[in-house]
C-alpha cells in the first residue's frame, strides 16, 4: 500500500459527541500502525468538525446535510434533497479514495457515506458507544459487516465488545503526575478545590443556571475554583467572576479546547450523559456528577450514566434533582474518601477502552474488502 492509498474512511459528525469519537477511531488506527494519510474523515459542513479537523493530520471532506427534526420544522424540507445529493457525492468520493473499510460513528452526517458504502459493497463497521444505540447506528447496522460496541448486551447485530473510541490525549491523562502542569496551563492555583462544569459541546442552560447559583453562594470562598464550559451560545450571557479578591476563582469559556488538562486538574467534574463524557470519565478516573439531558433521543443518556452510577463510578442526578447539585458538589468536596471511591470504580469501568480491540476489529473487517 502506498502512502496515498486510503485504508479507512471514518464518518459521522455535527456535534463533538460524534466528531471526537471519529477522531478517536482515526487515532486508534494510527496507534495500530496505520499512517495518518491512510485515514480520511467525512463529516458535514454545519458541524464542529470544520473547526476541529484542521488541527489534526487527517484529510477531510464535508457534505451539506441536515438532520431530520422530530418536531415540525422547515429544515425537514431540505432533509431528503440534501441527503440525496450528499449520497451521490459520497459514491463518487469513495470510488476515488478506494477505501478498504468504512467506519461509521453514527449521526445524520454519516448516512450518505453509509448508503454509498452499501452501494459499492465496501465493508462497513458501525461503532456504537451509547448504551442505547442511536437511530443512524441502528439503520447502518443492518448492512454492517461488524458492530463495535462499548456495552455488553448490545441490541445491534454482529456486535463485538471492543470498548469505546477515546482520544489518545485522554488516554494519556495522569491525574496525579499531571495535576500541577495542568493547573498551570488553566491558571488555577494548586491549593484550590477545582470544580469543572461541562454542559456538552452546545452547552446546557439548566446546568449553567444551577452553577450560577452555586458560584454566587460561594463567591467569598478563597479555597474554591470553578471552570465553567458554558457553550458558545451561552458564554456571553454569563458574568465571569474571574479571580475575586479573597474569594472564588470563576472562569467561563464557550468551548474547551484542552479537555485533557481539565481532567488532570479538576477535583470534581459536573457534566451531561453523552457517551464521550461518560467514557472519558471512566478512562481518566475523575470523580463526576453527571446529569443526563432529558431531551436526549430515547433517553439514551440515562443508560450511559447508569453504566457508571450502578457500580458507584459516578453520581447521577436527573434534571428534576438539579436543586441538589450544589449540595452534592460540597459533599464530595469535603469527603476525599468518597471521591477516591468514585475514581477507583470509574477507572475499573474504563479498562475495556484500553484493550485495542476496536482497531483490531476494523483491521479484520478490512481484509474482506473487494477491489473497487
Amino acid at each position: 500500500m502506498t502512502s496515498t492509498d486510503t485504508f479507512a474512511v471514518v464518518t459521522g459528525g455535527g456535534t463533538s459527541g460524534h466528531v471526537l469519537p471519529a477522531l478517536a477511531v482515526a487515532d486508534a488506527l494510527v496507534s495500530g500502525g496505520r499512517e495518518p494519510d491512510e485515514v480520511h474523515y467525512i463529516g458535514c459542513t454545519r458541524g464542529i468538525e470544520s473547526r476541529l479537523l484542521p488541527e489534526t493530520p487527517y484529510a477531510a471532506t464535508y457534505f451539506d446535510v441536515v438532520g431530520f427534526q422530530r418536531s415540525l420544522s422547515r429544515r425537514n424540507l431540505a432533509f431528503l434533497p440534501k441527503m440525496w445529493r450528499a449520497r451521490r457525492a459520497a459514491v463518487a468520493l469513495l470510488r476515488s479514495l478506494r477505501p478498504r473499510v468504512v467506519v461509521s460513528v453514527g449521526g445524520y452526517a454519516s448516512m450518505p457515506v453509509v448508503f454509498a458504502a452499501k452501494k459499492l459493497t465496501i465493508p462497513l463497521v458501525v461503532v456504537s458507544y451509547d448504551r442505547r444505540p442511536g437511530r443512524a447506528s441502528q439503520l447502518a447496522a443492518r448492512s454492517a459487516a461488524a458492530c463495535a460496541v462499548a456495552f455488553d448486551n448490545s441490541p445491534l447485530p454482529n456486535a463485538t465488545l471492543t470498548g469505546a473510541p477515546v482520544r489518545e490525549e485522554i488516554f494519556a491523562v495522569e491525574r496525579v503526575a499531571g495535576r500541577a502542569a495542568a493547573r498551570r496551563s488553566l491558571g488555577i492555583p494548586d491549593d484550590r478545590f477545582l470544580v469543572a462544569i461541562m454542559g456538552g459541546s452546545l452547552g446546557s442552560g439548566v446546568l449553567n443556571g444551577e452553577i450560577r447559583r452555586y458560584v454566587t453562594q460561594h463567591d467569598d470562598d478563597n479555597d474554591l475554583a470553578v471552570r465553567q464550559v458554558a457553550g458558545e451560545r451561552f458564554a456571553n450571557e454569563i458574568i465571569e467572576l474571574g479571580a475575586v479578591d479573597n474569594g472564588i476563582i470563576h472562569q467561563v469559556v464557550g468551548y474547551e479546547n484542552d479537555m485533557a488538562s481539565v481532567y488532570a486538574a479538576a477535583d470534581v467534574l459536573v457534566g451531561r450523559g453523552g457517551a464521550s463524557t461518560v467514557h472519558e470519565v471512566a478512562v481518566t478516573g475523575i470523580p463526576a456528577i453527571l446529569v443526563p439531558w432529558s431531551g436526549a433521543a430515547d433517553d439514551h443518556q440515562v443508560g450511559n450514566v447508569e453504566w457508571l452510577s450502578e457500580v458507584g463510578a459516578a453520581v447521577m442526578l436527573t434534571e428534576s434533582e438539579l436543586g441538589r447539585l450544589g449540595d452534592e458538589i460540597e459533599r464530595l468536596r469535603h469527603d476525599s474518601a468518597a471521591r477516591d471511591e468514585l475514581a477507583a470504580a470509574a477507572s475499573k469501568r474504563g479498562e475495556i477502552h484500553r484493550s485495542g480491540a476496536l482497531a483490531e476489529l476494523i483491521e479484520q473487517v478490512a481484509v474482506i474488502s473487494p477491489a473497487l
